[in-house]
């Protein structure tokens, strides 16, 4: 095996990991976290959640299965940069066409193996996630960590506008598609406001039955409501909430409006519109491994998460929200409804793409809603119910 290149990792507060270049031979800054997933890196890192950030794989060996042209939740790679303990050489899957190490050289991303990524994810736990520098051009450890302190904290740090996409588009079986399909009146129209959707929760409401239209982050209400959705989809996406004033007002509007279902950023963006808080978490949650308990049934759904900030579930108004799933790691709010409006939202990410299936039927839980309001229409139909989470 040909000797790597040496690059170093230097974080903010001056610890420094040196270890071998793989992908492309760049520099590069973000915060760094960690994610607890045994499988799943291609997805995590295409994951436009991870734009800004640069990504440590607690598990020991990466690249073990390859990559393929199948599991893709957009249309490049988003992280900033890969950490990683050891790189496979030679993987081995019947879908693989190909090595980790060679899709990053090809898409321009920087990894780091041979450190202790153990060490690495303690001191992040303990200290909380920070900024750092990945690079294998300049190796001054001094240097690079200065470059770490100089670059751009998460926490204000809008970037949804990064990871958009630029013009609406209809996700259809076969993918992005300028043509919608034929119309079929039993389907009811999703629109899905795009903060950095993953592709999986497009394919997740096309399963339940839904015809999607993807539309840009800062797209008008009023032309939103001109597309008579007949429900509306607020996506994850990368940043700090906070600073989204345009989607904060969405989110107000549309969930008054039109049936609403919210995930992970889209959760932050309507816990914003009714008036609550959000904050930063000192690690976040990141991994195919989260439990999270449904409080009204006790029973626990492992569930993939991707997120660096909450929703204060003390922020919230009672009588206005039933807060129903919560984190059973730190016990932070993980999924809610409006009491009377059919809007719901959960923190962690039902498509689980990577991850296990505990959490989809939040996607049915969606259609219910919107199949409720549609029945609500006809003039012998009683006054529409508000929302239901999923029971676990």
């Amino acid at each position: 095996m040909t000797p790597r290149p040496p690059a170093i990792l230097a974080l903010e507060d001056g610890r420094v990991f040196r270890g071998e270049s793989f992908g492309a031979r760049v520099e590069t800054t973000g915060e760094v976290v960690f994610n607890t997933a045994m499988t799943g890196y291609q997805e995590v890192l295409s994951d436009p959640s991870y734009c800004g950030q640069i990504v440590t794989f607690t598990y020991p060996l990466i690249g073990n299965y390859g990559v393929n042209d199948e599991d893709w939740e957009s249309e490049r790679l988003r992280a900033q940069g890969m950490v990683c303990r050891d790189v496979c050489e030679v993987p081995s899957n019947w879908r693989s066409t190909g090595r980790l190490q060679d899709l990053l050289e090809e898409k321009g991303l920087p990894g780091i193996c041979g450190i202790d990524t153990r060490a690495l994810t303690r001191h992040l736990r303990d200290q909380g996630v920070m900024r750092g520098c990945l690079s294998a051009v300049d190796l001054d450890g001094d240097a690079l960590v200065e470059k770490a302190r100089r670059s751009p904290s998460m926490q204000g740090l809008a970037l949804a506008e990064l990871v958009t996409c630029t013009e609406p588009y209809w996700w259809t079986e076969g993918g992005a598609s300028d043509r919608a399909e034929p119309l079929d009146a039993k389907k009811p129209l999703a629109v899905v406001l795009d903060f950095g959707v993953k592709w999986n929760i497009l394919r997740r409401l096309r399963a339940e039955g839904f015809r999607v239209r993807v539309v840009p982050a800062r797209t008008p209400v009023v032309d939103v409501l001109a597309l008579q959705p007949e429900g509306v989809v607020l996506s994850n996406g990368p940043g700090d909430p906070e600073p989204l004033d345009f989607a904060i007002m969405t989110a107000r509007e549309l969930s008054r409006a039109v049936p609403t279902l919210g995930i992970c950023l889209g959760h932050q963006l309507l816990g914003l519109a009714f008036g609550g808080r959000t904050g930063k978490l000192k690690f976040g949650h990141r991994g195919a491994n989260h439990p999270v308990i449904d409080r009204r049934t006790g029973v626990v759904e492992v569930t993939s998460q991707n997120h660096g900030f909450m929703v204060d579930a003390e922020s919230l108004d009672p009588a206005e929200f039933e807060l129903t799933h919560w984190s059973g790691n730190d016990g932070t709010l993980e999924g809610m409804v409006h009491r009377g409006l059919p809007v719901l939202s959960c923190q962690y990410h039902p498509e689980a793409s990577p991850g296990p299936h505990d959490s989809r039927p939040w996607f049915a839980a969606f259609r219910e809603q919107v199949m409720e309001r549609r029945l609500a229409r006809r003039p012998s139909a009683a006054r529409p119910k508000p929302a239901k989470a999923p029971v676990s």
